[in-house]
């Protein structure tokens, strides 16, 4: 697996970082409330899930996003929630106990250290989770790897960027077929959920990124 620059717990481009933020958040509940609390389904209850709503700011997933859209939320209302609970166990962050969702000891030694997240987390997200079951389908084609991605984006985000120019650096000019659904942020280093765990959601949007 790819290893990560090391960083700082003070360092500000973290709070770029919905992934990091959502994580961090997520455990800063656990830490005030004690646990999560679960449907009989095992899925976050509605508490909550309003609550990160508001608080996790997730691009393209905001709460004024989800509520435009529904009434109440649940779980699987929120994408990025759904993914961030199946991360947190897969990486044995947390369990289900008694019907809450607890943090396990390797989640309590990353509370309260968003680097430390960033370098644990996200290169877990980035290689070992299936980016595809966010897609419509299934078998989505991938253009590139996670090498030349990475690389690219280190030297295109140094000063700035947007995802159009990231778009035309990893791709070339969009035309017909898979490269022309990178026009619409389809390709898998600009993902919704993947670029923003390193960018924020600058690198999805035509703002600049610095």
């Amino acid at each position: 697996m790819i290893a990560l620059r090391e960083m700082d717990d003070s360092d500000p481009a973290l709070a770029f970082s919905p992934l990091v933020r959502g994580v961090e958040k997520t455990f800063a509940w656990i830490g005030e409330h004690g646990g999560i609390p679960l449907t009989p389904s095992k899925a976050f209850k509605r508490v909550f899930v309003h609550w990160a709503a508001a608080e996790f700011d997730w691009p393209g997933h905001t709460e004024a996003d989800l509520f435009a859209v529904n009434k109440v939320l649940n779980e699987p209302d929120f994408a990025p929630l759904m993914v961030l609970h199946d991360l947190m166990i897969a990486m044995k962050l947390g369990r289900h106990y008694k019907g809450e969702f607890r943090l396990t000891k390797a989640g309590q030694a990353l509370a309260g250290h968003p680097g430390r997240v960033f370098g644990t987390v996200v290169p877990f997200f980035l290689f070992r989770i299936n980016h595809a079951s966010m897609s419509r389908f299934d078998d989505a084609l991938i253009l590139g790897n996670w090498d030349v991605f990475l690389n690219v984006l280190n030297v295109e985000t140094e000063d700035g960027t947007t995802g159009g120019h990231l778009r035309r650096v990893l791709f070339g000019e969009p035309g017909d077929g898979a490269v022309a659904a990178l026009r619409r942020g389809d390709g898998p280093a600009l993902h919704p959920g993947a670029a923003p765990a390193l960018l924020g959601g600058a690198a999805t949007a035509g703002t600049r990124h610095g």
